[in-house]
């Protein structure tokens, strides 16, 4: 929403220059309820995110701050699906129908929410694939996907699951009898499906697999073992690769 002047001279000039109205009349008692007049808050909110975004698209910003910005793009967002896009579906299931200031219904904002979201997740992993990670990997920072790893690599990172993660993770099975277990805040998870039997006799199913939060989500490689300066792999590839050594005598299937 347009910012309305404060101070006595400054309401005097913009009064000066509005085509009177005559007091009491309809249209001066109706002109702040004008829907055009306002700009709806979680809309706002994602254009907000997309000028971030573009900051993250600027060549002339330092490389490492142009991923931060990209990163600040991504956690608003989550943000805003926690509060304010939980508070709308909430509205929406019980069926509250009053509209906003800016005259749009729960629904018509969802819809549109929906959209510009999508548009801008696809911005930020393109932005990301295509711009960012050959920039990074350019200056000697490369993040290794699973089909680049060399057999040193490969055996290392096998010995840091092995003593890293295996300790500290509890994979949960999923089945009629148990509650659908607690998934935690912008924590990692895969939701996996099996074939087999396990341990216990179960056959098939799914399971949910949360990272442990004490893990960090980016594991450096030794230098011995880097190609370029500084090679990562992400915590997520790692247990991607190894997930089927969780379910003893069952395969991870999808």
């Amino acid at each position: 929403m347009s910012a309305v002047p404060t101070t006595p001279e400054s309401r005097r000039a913009v009064n000066s220059e509005a085509p009177a109205a005559a007091p009491g009349s309809r249209r001066a008692r109706s002109d702040l309820a004008d829907a055009s007049l306002y700009v709806n808050r979680e809309l706002s909110s994602l254009s907000f995110n997309r000028r971030v975004l573009e900051q993250a698209r600027d060549p002339q910003t330092p490389l490492l701050e142009r991923l931060r910005f990209l990163c600040i793009s991504s956690s608003n967002l989550d943000e805003l699906f926690e509060v304010r896009v939980a508070g709308l579906i909430q509205q929406q299931t019980f069926g509250v129908a009053q509209m906003g200031p800016d005259g749009l219904s729960v629904a018509e904002v969802l819809k549109r929410i929906s959209q510009n979201a999508h548009e801008l997740v696809d911005s930020q992993y393109r932005m990301l694939n295509d711009e960012l990670l050959p920039a990074l990997e350019h200056e000697g920072i490369r993040f290794l996907r699973r089909d680049e790893w060399n057999r040193s690599q490969a055996k290392w990172i096998r010995d840091y699951f092995d003593n890293e993660i295996v300790p500290i993770i509890s994979p949960l099975r999923l089945d009629p009898v148990h509650p659908f277990p607690r998934v935690l805040n912008k924590a990692l998870h895969f939701i996996v499906t099996l074939s087999g039997k396990d341990a216990f006799g179960l056959a098939d199913g799914m399971a949910v697999i949360q990272a442990p939060r004490p893990l960090p989500r980016l594991i450096k490689l030794p230098a011995q073992l880097s190609v370029a300066a500084n090679d990562f792999v992400f915590l997520s590839s790692v247990l991607h690769s190894h997930m089927h050594e969780l379910f003893p005598g069952m395969q991870v299937t999808g």
